[in-house]
């Protein structure tokens, strides 16, 4: 993936944004940050695969392109839905962010440098949709 350093992308606050193949940042990223992204990537190549698939039967079955179109971006999609869902849950926008699924594979993952070669398996983001790996600390 190509990492590239803009003051735009991504928001204040963020580290990184992948948009796949490439990952946007403000600084130079550590390798744990990279590591990281790289793990978003692969999630985000597998969703993109099962986009083109849907966009493909939707169309085959008479759907207007466009409107079939709106399937490939499926990551994005799932990525808002999960936040808000657990938004609603926790009610803290910080908390909701570290258990959407997709992150809470690569924050648990980003350490180990040989996951994505050898150890990630497809869709392996879907065993954290039900686990809960962040809790806030309460501040007393």
């Amino acid at each position: 993936m190509k990492i590239l350093l803009n003051k735009i992308i991504p928001p204040s606050g963020f580290i990184a944004l992948t948009a796949w193949p490439f990952i946007f940042c403000r600084n130079a990223l550590k390798d744990v940050d990279v590591n990281h992204e790289l793990i978003h990537g692969e999630q985000q190549k597998e969703m993109l695969v099962v986009g083109i698939v849907i966009t493909i039967a939707m169309y085959s079955c008479g759907c207007v392109w466009w409107l079939s179109a709106l399937a490939i971006p499926i990551y994005f999609w799932l990525y808002g839905t999960e936040w808000l869902i657990r938004l609603i849950l926790y009610r803290n926008k910080k908390e909701a962010y570290r258990n959407i699924s997709l992150e809470q594979e690569a924050y648990v993952n980003q350490s180990d440098f040989g996951y994505i070669p050898s150890k990630r398996r497809r869709f392996s983001w879907i065993k954290y949709v039900r686990t809960k790996t962040y809790t806030q600390q309460l501040k007393k």
